[in-house]
């Protein structure tokens, strides 16, 4: 692949404005760790909701698609789909809540709703354990995604493609904090999409594609193109085989009980980052809506058309290690056939698409090493090492972390292989854990013991099924069941050792049911104790508001999967079911508006 004067232009002038808002915002950022870590707490909805969709568009998504429809068609998707449940319920029930908290970041949440010494180790630990450990596996992945792009498309070595990309996302972040991280992340959002665009269309002009018509009556993906994993036979549809692994368990268990990175139940990470960022609670939770709707109905299907035409380009592994022999043979997988298919892009819209690449890798990237960086300046240096340390050693502390986490992540993207080994890694690890975030908020008996059980628990079963397990000579499990039995213990254990330990204290309790205002019948011991000990606590959430939100979620839900489907039997040529979902889209934020109005915020 030979880049013209032309490309070289386009990704110079992308990496030019990148760096000029980076220094252009420098001085503002190092004014304070807020500013440097939150903007102020002064950013508009629009802007947030950009920037969440722009961090989530990385390098890696295409990839990790292309990988999911090559490997169980286009209703694999349902392995990352079925998260727009989680992520509604933060739109209508927890954004508004993490913006009243006002804290710097979600670790520090724990000292706020928990008591105690173990409240303290689980605000350190965490922030390390998620800060460093699991940001580094993801930007470790998203680099993975951007030495396979410049192994194709350029024939540069994985060393030097992550130095390259290392030295400049870590020079950017570092300068501009999290204000210049938002502004960029517009501009990159909007070129990462034409970029998508630019090469699904092109992959449909393939001869061997023959248009969006030819691909779609192609022989070798009929039997891909199903939204839902059932196969038509003579006497009509039967359930697939990955029926149960891809759609019923991910639909019934995974989207409430999993801890993964932006699309946590309940809100958190950079998502959470985002909202506390955000001017009030409406513009958190503005924000985060626009992020679900792009997320899960705008972007996915430019980028399942150009992995459904590499199955008729490039129909096996082997046909991508004919094509690319420079790129070295072990980290060909199903993932390499998305850049395999830029391949075949002409000059000028070469380098938009891979300025676009760029764009989406330093957006993910920034906000990690932002989002990781806070964890180890606000909940690690300043809570246990200096809590005298200043405004401006804070900052500093904030760029030395941003450049070490980047490092890190480097080194960890040399020992991967392919995008969807690392999402299933992430997923068993958080597996049993993530019905805590959803019930802390509105069940007072859930305690610090409770967090420490879960993330023990779901991280020793994640290692007993990868690594332990097989080598003992068992065969390996599938992932529904690696699954199961991982949710399944976890929620056991820590079940178990919340009633087994004593509850938060009674005056941190009520000092955050004052400051959060939860409502709910989970905190109604609380208020009575607190009634009958002559330190009442007022009617803190309108009456009916937890129901509500609920019921906007389901609508919310209804919508998003209506627009995506619509837009999918359209492109189809199936005009009638399209028409039909596009309907019931419009119907359904038609509720949403109604019902909007009537949500507590403030």
């Amino acid at each position: 692949m030979v880049l013209q004067t032309i490309d070289w232009v386009i990704i110079a002038l992308y990496f030019a404005v990148t760096l000029a808002v980076g220094l252009l915002f420098s001085a503002r950022a190092g004014r304070s760790s807020s500013e440097f870590f939150l903007g102020g707490r002064s950013m508009p909805w629009w802007l947030l909701g950009a920037s969440m969709v722009a961090t989530t568009f990385s390098t890696d998504t295409p990839n990790l698609v292309t990988d999911i429809v090559r490997t169980h068609g286009v209703s694999g998707n349902w392995l990352w789909w079925t998260f727009l449940l989680t992520g509604m319920l933060t739109v209508f029930v927890y954004a508004k809540l993490w913006r009243r908290s006002e804290v710097l970041t979600d670790v520090e949440f724990y000292e706020i709703r928990y008591s105690g010494k173990a409240a303290a180790f689980l605000r350190g630990f965490r922030a390390l354990y998620l800060g460093v450990f699991f940001n580094v596996m993801i930007m470790a992945t998203v680099s993975l995604a951007a030495i396979k792009i410049g192994g194709v498309l350029l024939a540069i070595s994985p060393a030097k493609t992550i130095v390259v990309a290392m030295v400049v996302t870590a020079l950017f972040c570092s300068v501009g904090g999290l204000r210049a991280v938002l502004i960029t992340d517009v501009i990159l959002f909007s070129l990462a999409m034409a970029g998508s665009v630019a090469a699904a269309v092109m992959a449909c002009r393939h001869p061997l594609v023959g248009g969006l018509k030819g691909l779609f009556s192609n022989p070798a993906i009929a039997d891909r193109l199903s939204l839902i994993p059932l196969t038509k036979t003579g006497g009509g549809w039967r359930p697939a085989d990955r029926l149960v692994s891809v759609f019923l368990i991910p639909l019934a268990v995974q989207w409430w009980s999993v801890w993964y990175p932006g699309a946590e139940p309940g809100g958190g990470g950079y998502i959470a980052q985002r909202m506390l960022s955000a001017k009030d609670e409406r513009h958190a939770m503005g924000a985060t809506l626009l992020f679900n709707v792009c997320h899960y109905a705008l972007r996915p299907w430019p980028w399942i058309i150009v992995a459904l035409a590499s199955l008729i380009v490039f129909p096996d592994l082997d046909s991508i290690r004919q094509a690319f022999p420079r790129v070295r043979p072990e980290v060909v997988g199903n993932d390499t056939a998305y850049p395999a298919m830029l391949a075949f892009l002409p000059n000028g819209l070469l380098g938009l698409v891979l300025a676009s690449l760029i764009a989406a890798y330093m957006s993910t990237i920034s906000t990690h090493l932002n989002w990781g960086a806070s964890y180890v300046v606000n909940d690690f240096y300043r809570r246990f090492v200096r809590p005298d340390a200043s405004e401006r050693q804070l900052v500093l502390v904030g760029r030395i972390a941003t450049a070490g986490l980047m490092v890190l992540a480097a080194l960890g993207a040399l020992l991967l292989s392919n995008a969807l080994q690392a999402f299933h890694i992430l997923l068993q690890v958080g597996a049993g854990t993530g019905l805590i975030f959803i019930l802390r908020w509105f069940w007072w008996r859930i305690n610090a013991w409770t967090e420490i059980t879960a993330m023990s628990v779901s991280f020793l079963v994640a290692v007993y099924a990868e690594l332990i397990h097989p080598h003992l000579g068992y065969a390996p499990w599938p992932e529904a069941i690696r699954l199961l039995v991982g949710v399944g213990l976890t929620t056991l254990c820590w079940l178990a050792v919340t009633f087994l330990t004593p509850p938060t204290d009674d005056k941190v309790l009520r000092r955050f049911y004052r400051l959060v205002r939860p409502g709910g019948p989970g905190w109604r011991p609380v208020v009575e104790r607190a009634r009958m000990e002559g330190d009442p606590i007022e009617k803190t959430a309108t009456q009916g508001d937890l129901p509500r939100g609920i019921l906007c979620m389901l609508i919310g839900s209804a919508a998003v999967y209506s627009a995506l489907f619509g837009m999918g039997y359209l492109l189809y040529g199936r005009w009638q079911l399209g028409l039909l979902f596009g309907i019931v889209a419009v119907l359904a934020v038609a509720l949403i508006r109604s019902l909007w109005g009537r949500l507590e915020m403030r």
